[in-house]
């Protein structure tokens, strides 16, 4: 039943809501402790504090390699590929994009955070893989 894959696709969509609320919540104690200015911000957002420029780039990774993601879970429902494997794999992206999230708005140990991407990133090549078996 394809509906499996409904359920990683909504909990990335949803984690995307949970890394716009870190940015925000940042930005905004930004603001409220004067560490930067609407002016300072107007055109570049480069004076945010660190910690709101990282929150701000791992948003911006969430329209990345998800966007892949997303191709790869549609693409998996039309043909059938639904199976435990490929469910499996969705759910294993999901989670490299929570724990990416957690070291580079935490740590950003660039190395541990690297290797995460890099797992989730063979997640989604293993379902591709997986959905042009299914179509041979």
């Amino acid at each position: 039943m394809t509906i499996k894959l409904v359920y990683p696709a909504l909990a990335q969509i949803l984690w995307t809501f949970v890394v716009l609320g870190i940015l925000f919540q940042r930005r905004r104690v930004a603001f409220r402790n004067k560490e930067v200015a609407i002016a300072d911000v107007a055109v570049s957002t480069e004076r945010y504090p660190e910690n709101a420029r990282l929150a701000a780039a791992n948003y911006a990774n969430q329209f990345e390699t998800p966007l892949i993601f997303f191709a790869l879970i549609m693409l998996a429902m039309e043909v059938g590929a639904t199976g435990t494997v490929i469910v499996a794999l969705a759910w294993g992206f999901v989670l490299t994009r929570i724990v990416h999230t957690v070291i580079h708005t935490g740590s950003n140990r660039v190395p541990l955070r690297a290797a995460v991407f890099a797992l989730g990133v063979a997640c989604l090549f293993c379902m591709a893989v997986g959905i042009v078996v299914t179509l041979l």
